[in-house]
């Protein structure tokens, strides 16, 4: 077997890769040295923005297998007939922390799953809670910053995380379900994912169906306390990519069964609680769960950089069969995941191996711009419509269309029958056992008594007041006697 030769980007040989080039034995280093300005230059460059949510994150491969028939609510080729598979890449992450946080900390996880199906790639990009903290995307900026590091302090401050969950009673589901056993997951492995979003399927006979998704883990859930979190931070920050990465190394693959709720489009409008309201639930017993299949991780990343970070996602790569709901956050994120990647990895993001088409070709008109290595030959054109051989529209929709009315302006979102910010966190409390009851009002207690105004801790205590009486009145009591030791 040959040596290999270390050669420059431009493909010479490098003849030192020990010592610089210099004026004499001892003198300065001279200009000249390609090499070495080469490496420099580079090693600057390393690092592109980081997220600015779900920063820290690990992925691997997998498969999607159909088990059940669901063509009577979708024509989505992949969903096509019981046993079909379908490739994957998943990519689990923290929310609020930077790059070089911690996993095993009290966050919400991000579950985002690329399909490469035979009509291109469809990202489902989800959460491994079923609701969100806002309902609105106008407010997503807001809510992040004050999650993220104070400008002063460099640290996440309480005063600024509950001041704006005190201004936002609509989190108060989400906070129940934080603040909960299952706050922090103890591996990705032992987690559930969903959708999170409303989404809407369409079948071959243009009927349409709104859908949430469920991925529930077949390893069990398994959840860590504060203390045990704690502990185990300090052991292994890594604690959540190393399990995963080993389980998959040992052969031991996690899985995850997806099931639906599927709700007729027809019935929307009249539904109890606003069904495109990313801070509710659909209740079981109106739309029971209807298993599709498995999702199978079973291959790890060759290279995290490559194929973890530079991994993108966005919610508005859709296949035929699959489209959006009304939903205003999904709404807002059709933009905002997929300009988020151009400006981190450039607008030919999508010809990166781990974000191209598997099972098709990408076909377009797009050209040039940063990174580009797919503009055609000197016979195609980048111009459309032509009289040329380029592809052409198929004049079939992906998903059927939404009626519309009204007024443009700023709007609330409708309400509905049961839509007020606190029932279905009431509902969650009360199905909670009186240990894991305690354990919430602990973990609430821990944050909010270190909020340093009186007002805001007011408020937040009668957002959980409006969910039970008896968890607001818990919770005053808890901060109450922390803040007077």
């Amino acid at each position: 077997m040959s040596k290999r030769v270390l050669t420059t980007e431009s493909g010479a040989p490098v003849a030192d890769n020990q010592n610089s080039a210099t004026a004499g034995v001892g003198g300065p280093i001279l200009l000249q040295d390609q090499h070495l300005l080469e490496k420099l230059a580079r090693f600057n460059r390393e690092r592109i923005p980081e997220r600015v949510v779900h920063a820290r994150g690990s992925g691997a491969y997998g498969y999607f297998e159909v088990t059940d028939d669901v063509t009577r609510f979708t024509k989505a080729a992949f969903l096509s007939e019981v046993g079909k598979r379908t490739e994957t890449f998943i990519r689990f992450s923290t929310v609020a922390d930077s790059l070089g946080g911690a996993d095993a900390v009290r966050d919400p996880r991000g579950f985002a799953l690329k399909f490469y199906t035979e009509e291109g790639n469809y990202d489902l990009v989800g959460n491994n809670t079923p609701v969100f903290f806002i309902k609105d995307p106008i407010k997503f900026p807001d809510f992040i910053h004050s999650q993220k590091r104070d400008p002063f302090t460099g640290k996440q401050e309480p005063d600024n995380v509950w001041d704006f969950w005190a201004h936002s009673p609509e989190a108060t589901h989400q906070i129940t379900w934080l603040m909960g056993d299952r706050g922090i997951p103890a591996s990705y492995r032992h987690m559930n994912g969903y959708g999170s979003h409303t989404y809407q399927w369409t079948n071959e006979a243009g009927e349409a169906f709104f859908v949430k998704y469920h991925f529930k883990t077949n390893q069990g859930i398994r959840s860590l306390s504060a203390e045990q979190a704690a502990e185990l931070v300090g052991k292994d920050a890594n604690s959540h990519q190393t399990d995963l990465l080993q389980a998959i190394e040992r052969g031991v693959n996690p899985s995850w069964t997806l099931y639906v709720q599927v709700m007729p489009a027809s019935e929307a409008a009249d539904y109890r609680f606003n069904p495109f309201d990313l801070t509710k639930v659909w209740p079981h017993a109106d739309y029971p769960l209807q298993r599709v299949g498995r999702l199978v991780l079973d291959r790890n990343p060759e290279n995290v950089f490559a194929e973890v970070e530079q991994a993108a996602f966005s919610p508005n790569n859709f296949v035929p069969g699959i489209g959006p709901s009304p939903d205003k956050m999904l709404q807002g994120r059709l933009f905002a995941y997929a300009d988020a990647h151009r400006y981190r990895l450039g607008v030919n993001h999508t010809q990166l191996p781990v974000n191209a088409p598997k099972a098709t070709v990408a076909d377009n008109y797009g050209r040039d711009g940063f990174m580009a290595t797919r503009n055609g030959s000197r016979t195609d054109k980048n111009y459309e419509p032509n009289s040329y051989s380029g592809p052409s529209q198929t004049d079939a929709a992906l998903s059927a269309p939404l009626a519309i009315a009204g007024w443009t302006g700023t709007h609330e979102a409708p309400l509905h029958n049961k839509d007020d910010d606190f029932f279905q966190a009431g509902e969650l409390y009360r199905l909670m056992s009186e240990d894991e009851k305690s354990r919430l009002i602990a973990n609430i207690a821990g944050g909010l008594s270190q909020v340093s105004r009186e007002d805001v801790i007011e408020k937040n205590i009668a957002h959980f007041a409006a969910a039970d009486a008896e968890y607001g009145k818990r919770v005053e009591e808890a901060v109450r006697a922390l803040r007077e030791d």
